[in-house]
């Protein structure tokens, strides 16, 4: 019995045994199996098919040929996302790569006032040091930087040719930067005029070598000009220009064409160049011209901004008045013009002496006329200069002996009330003083007034000339909330404001109307307004009105990231509650997914007489209803 109880416990334990080793066995298989089955697949889904995977317990192997080293590493990266990095044997070879490129060799020489440098990646085979002896023979006493490399590579086709002739080239080109290729090379220089410039460009084409492209940009830098002048002079012997400057060529051909309608006999060219006041040199040459030949002849010279203008001996003084009054207002507002009319030699005695002073709509103040003294004019140009504006007066006055006593102050007195006026004239004689002009004081005359009885005396002399305006309307007025109003939905109906589907945020095809809008609200300046949100009748109600409200708050925040005035916005969502269309057809329901701008305007106040008769009413119906309850009470 002992024996037989012992053999089947034996028994048993080896069955135990023998079962977990199958169990082990087919585990071990199910592991094997698995793994494979899914690192094939997410490779196969990394598009690496060209690894094979093959498991050995709990190890994966891979092999294969990686098309390169980044692959192979990325193949390895792959597999350990699914099994752990431990488990991989790394089988796989990788594509041997070709030989390596011979490199591309290209130099660039600079070379300027400081000496030469050059740079770059030539062949071993070219002489370095021969090239080295040319550039420090070329720089002389200057440096020369070396920062060339070497490659030992045969030397492309062309390599040669090019490097000589840039040498060659650099010869001759003082100021230069020469890139350097294999079959080709580029210059880029500046030569001192425009002779010299075609000179280079005819020498560098006859020597280059057949084979050998190149791209060539000299350039000949225009002359600076100071001052910038023209001078144009007409007379009985026809027209001429003593001096003529223009920015480019196309200024150039205005006023030459400006001078032959004038009367320009013979040839002329301008000298083009640097330092023109302004680029509207060529039109106020042109209305110049036009002056002097209307004007029959005389002499205009431009010196910068300045335009002196010389009539004839004998011109019509009211023709030169017209003239000279359309040329002053026509001309750039850079430009000052000065004009002359000479009196002819023969003419009668002189007349009294004068000063003038004229004050033009644009601010600018002339002086003129005669004055007593260098410290009086000095006086003057000063005393205009702190009233007017330095760069707003011009002094043409010259100074003569004999004017009264009170001559300077009866001159600062009348520039005292010029600079009263908008625009006027000021006139002072032995005899009298006379103003006239614009203004926009209503009390303008009386306080001409009042200034020359307070400083020349009640008993002097005076005339007083003045107009009132009324001060222009300013052109930067806002427009009205109303007008802002419309403009905004003229914009939403030109293009709307959308919106992701389900969402409160903006689409980027509704940005260039976000723009116009707030270009719009930015005129409109501080207005009350509130920006509706609105939607279609799809879905529950509630969910409507948050989005729509949202929506119009985006709208808002847009406007804020703007830089808008938003204090006096408001967001509000309407929801579906205010459609404009028919909610059944996806054409209504998209009309009514919508944004709108609308003015928030006062509640109308009830007039105080329709409060008090409402109270009376509210009172008498009180006292009926008080009286009809005694009664009852009574009754």
């Amino acid at each position: 019995m002992r024996l037989s109880s012992l053999l089947i416990v034996t028994s048993m334990f080896t069955g135990a045994a023998v079962l977990s080793l199958v169990t082990a066995s087919f585990a071990v298989s199910a592991i094997e199996q698995n793994s494979e089955i899914s690192v094939r697949r997410t490779l196969d889904e990394a598009q690496m098919g060209w690894a094979e995977v093959q498991s050995n317990g709990l190890t994966v192997t891979l092999s294969g040929t990686a098309p390169s080293e980044a692959m192979r590493f990325r193949a390895i990266s792959t597999t350990g996302t699914v099994i752990d990095a431990t488990r991989i044997i790394d089988g796989m070879d990788v594509v041997p790569t070709l030989g390596l490129v011979a490199p591309r060799f290209s130099a660039e020489i600079l070379r300027n006032d400081s000496g030469i440098s050059v740079i770059g990646l030539i062949p071993a085979s070219t002489d370095r040091e021969a090239v080295l002896a040319k550039l420090s023979e070329l720089a002389g006493d200057l440096p020369v930087a070396d920062l060339l490399e070497t490659a030992d590579y045969t030397p492309p086709e062309g390599w040669e040719d090019a490097l000589g002739f840039a040498l060659n080239a650099l010869a001759v080109l003082p100021r230069s930067k020469i890139s350097v290729d294999s079959g080709q090379i580029e210059i880029t220089a500046i030569a001192d005029s425009a002779e010299e410039k075609a000179a280079l460009e005819r020498d560098l084409q006859r020597r280059i070598p057949p084979a050998l492209i190149m791209a060539l940009d000299i350039a000949a830098p225009r002359p600076v000009i100071t001052p910038f002048t023209l001078r144009f002079v007409l007379d009985e012997q026809g027209g001429r220009f003593d001096a003529c400057s223009a920015q480019d060529d196309e200024a150039q051909e205005r006023i030459l064409n400006a001078a032959r309608a004038a009367g320009l006999t013979g040839t002329a060219r301008c000298t083009i160049g640097m330092g023109v006041p302004t680029p509207r040199w060529a039109e106020a040459a042109e209305k110049a011209l036009r002056a002097v030949a209307e004007l029959g002849g005389g002499t205009v010279t431009f010196s910068d901004a300045d335009v002196a203008l010389v009539a004839l001996e004998g011109t019509s003084e009211a023709l030169f008045d017209r003239v000279v009054g359309e040329l002053e207002n026509s001309l750039p507002d850079v430009f000052a013009l000065f004009a002359t009319l000479p009196r002819p030699e023969n003419a009668s005695a002189e007349g009294p002496p004068e000063f003038t002073a004229t004050l033009s709509p644009e601010g600018l103040v002339q002086l003129r006329g005669r004055l007593s003294d260098p410290a009086l004019r000095e006086l003057a140009d000063s005393y205009a200069k702190a009233r007017f504006g330095s760069a707003s007066v011009y002094t043409a006055a010259r100074v003569v002996e004999g004017l009264p006593l009170d001559w300077p102050l009866r001159v600062l007195t009348g520039l005292e009330a010029l600079s009263k006026l908008e625009n006027g004239v000021l006139r002072v004689t032995p005899d009298n003083l006379s103003i006239r002009g614009m203004t926009h004081n209503e009390e303008g005359n009386a306080e001409i007034a009042r200034l020359f009885s307070s400083k020349l005396g009640e008993t002097e002399t005076f005339e007083i000339d003045v107009a009132f305006r009324e001060p222009p309307q300013p052109t930067d007025v806002a427009p009205s909330p109303e007008i802002c109003e419309a403009g905004l939905a003229e914009i939403m109906s030109s293009g709307q404001i959308t919106f992701e589907p389900g969402s409160a945020t903006i689409t980027a095809s509704s940005l260039d109307t976000m723009n116009a809008i707030a270009d719009l609200l930015t005129i409109c300046g501080d207005i009350r307004l509130e920006i509706q949100g609105h939607t279609d009748s799809q879905g529950r109600e509630s969910m409507n009105e948050q989005l729509s409200q949202a929506r119009a708050q985006s709208v808002l925040n847009e406007l804020r990231a703007r830089r808008i005035l938003t204090t006096n916005f408001i967001a509000k969502g309407y929801g579906e509650t205010r459609p404009i269309a028919d909610n059944s057809t996806e054409e209504g329901r998209e009309e009514n997914r919508r944004i709108e701008f609308r003015l928030i305007r006062p509640e109308p106040s009830v007039p105080e007489a329709e409060k008090t008769l409402d109270a009376v009413a509210q009172d008498s119906a009180t006292s009926d209803t008080g009286g009809e309850g005694t009664g009852d009470e009574q009754n």
